[in-house]
């Protein structure tokens, strides 16, 4: 015989769920509580990601020169931002003091330079007297006060190791970031260093002159170029086209050519 289930009994049957859900109180998924620098700093889970030609984020900083914010303290200028571990570290006293030194050949570029470190003001200023001391020279140009790391995890200044490891040991140092920023506030140059290895300022003004000649005259420059040597015309123009707005070109092969632009 086969068996029968009445349509009425799945109808009693969740009747009698509803019923006894109301009886008897919900049951709670206990999650584990979030470390207490994770909730009050809200460090991301994730860094993000920034690409050549996007737009540099903005934001709101303490700096030595006062309170800023980034895209109204540009202008209409280029900028270099770049990152340091910490105050009072060897290779960051070297690089802020060369980098201050230049302040004259980045000026004449239209470039404003805004450093950052992961300590607070005070920190700063006592810091940068030992940078004026160690270079001989002035600390023209304002450090930024990230303590909290917000701009850090913004500009992806974060190693991976240090990220993995800050429910053990909290909010990590800043590596040795460089971002070239034009006036449109594109992001137009990315380099990274371990904590290391110190940059060099040369290759930071190279890089800038490469960048503005491109802009301003349409060509491409080659490996190890400095100002005055020869560029590329690059290959979405034709060489009758670069020989009327350039002059001479020299054809090294049909996609590889040279002129000078006197610069």
């Amino acid at each position: 015989m086969a068996s029968y289930i009445s349509r009425a009994a799945p109808r009693a049957f969740n009747t009698g769920l509803r019923a006894a859900a109301v009886a008897r109180p919900a049951m709670r998924v206990q999650r584990p509580a979030a470390p207490l620098f994770r909730r009050f700093l809200q460090v991301p889970a994730e860094q993000p990601r920034l690409r050549l030609g996007s737009v540099a984020p903005n934001f709101q900083a303490k700096t030595t020169h006062g309170d800023i914010d980034f895209h109204q303290w540009m202008g209409d200028s280029w900028a270099i931002l770049f990152s340091h571990p910490a105050d009072f570290t060897p290779v960051c006293t070297t690089e802020l003091g060369a980098f201050a030194k230049l302040k004259d050949e980045f000026e004449k570029r239209n470039v404003k330079m805004l450093g950052l470190s992961a300590d607070d003001l005070e920190s700063h200023k006592d810091w940068s007297k030992d940078i004026e001391e160690v270079a001989s020279t002035q600390m023209s140009f304002p450090i930024i006060a990230d303590a909290d790391r917000s701009i850090s995890f913004k500009y992806d200044m974060i190693t991976q190791q240090d990220l993995e490891d800050i429910p053990k040991k909290g909010l990590p140092f800043t590596i040795r970031s460089v971002f070239v920023i034009d006036p449109a506030k594109k992001i137009r140059l990315m380099m990274i260093y371990p904590a290391s290895t110190g940059r060099n300022t040369a290759e930071v003004l190279r890089v800038v002159d490469s960048l503005q000649t491109a802009d301003a005259l349409g060509v491409v420059t080659p490996i190890n170029w400095q100002v005055g040597e020869d560029v590329i015309v690059p290959p979405s123009v034709s060489t009758a086209d670069a020989k009327k707005k350039f002059g001479d070109v020299k054809e090294v092969k049909p996609y590889l050519r040279y002129t000078n632009v006197g610069n």
